[in-house]
């Protein structure tokens, strides 16, 4: 996305540095409905015609949705107070091509969201969370402050929305593949706590994949944009009828296919 975005810039602004420095770098495969980043310009283009002049040049899968004036020492990255995180799991028995690109289905039981829900509250304030941080990390510490958790179902879809002050390197995907793990009762909670609290990331090793997440959200101390342009412009889905997994998360599916295309239970 950033050399994309830097060419251009650079065909609009060519005497400038034509580099531009994000709010927080993502996998590849993750989403970003709300990224901010900033640049330098040496052009006479005002602020308010930069999203129509670089879309005409971006690719339809990258949007600039508004842009705005900062004083010299205001950084995407370094400015910014806090982030948000969404992270959607689609729990319904049959696959779902459209919701396949932008959620992690999970159907073999049905997942317990409220336990989820009360494992994320001993989280919330400032901790070490080493278990989540993934190797390579440029970060000194691995203390972060969790400002809010929310877990939400509605229908057979989950979403868990995060915000902290900042994310340790791959967070987000490991504390989401053992909250799975967790809410499918292949993980108990006393286990989990005890996971984070020790600091055992070698017990933390599958990630949640990368598709289910999506950056909703960069905060500042004071506001940049309108929030009609950006706040929660990642859509929410609905799923009006259940379709619900063969087995609870006690039950464990195995055999042949019984009625009705349904694995038996054990």
């Amino acid at each position: 996305m950033q050399a994309t975005l830097e060419t251009a810039l650079a065909s609009l602004d060519p005497l400038g540095p034509g580099r531009c420095m994000a709010a927080g770098r993502t996998d590849t495969g993750v989403h970003a409905a709300a990224q901010v980043v900033h640049f330098d310009c040496a052009g006479p283009i005002p602020a308010q015609r930069w999203p129509k002049a670089l879309n005409g040049r971006l690719p339809q899968t990258l949007r600039v949705r508004a842009a705005a004036w900062v004083p010299p020492q205001w950084h995407a990255c370094f400015s910014a107070c806090y982030r948000r995180y969404r992270y959607t799991i689609y729990n319904g028995a049959r696959p779902n091509l459209f919701l396949a690109p932008w959620s992690w289905h999970r159907y073999r039981v049905t997942i317990d969201a409220a336990a989820m829900a009360a494992a994320l509250t001993p989280m919330l304030g400032e901790h070490d969370f080493a278990a989540f941080q993934r190797s390579g990390s440029r970060r000194r510490h691995s203390r972060t402050c969790l400002q809010d958790a929310q877990v939400e179902r509605q229908g057979d879809l989950i979403t868990v929305e995060l915000q902290a002050s900042g994310f340790l390197y791959g967070m987000v995907r490991l504390l989401m593949g053992q909250l799975v793990a967790l809410g499918e009762g292949q993980l108990a909670p006393a286990a989990f706590e005890q996971r984070w609290r020790q600091g055992q990331r070698a017990a933390v090793k599958e990630a949640a994949p990368p598709h289910g997440l999506c950056l909703l959200r960069v905060g500042y101390p004071q506001a940049v944009f309108p929030e009609a342009a950006w706040y929660d412009c990642q859509p929410r889905y609905r799923l009006d009828l259940c379709d619900p997994p063969p087995c609870s998360p006690n039950q464990r599916t195995a055999g042949p296919i019984g009625p009705g295309g349904r694995l038996k239970p054990l």
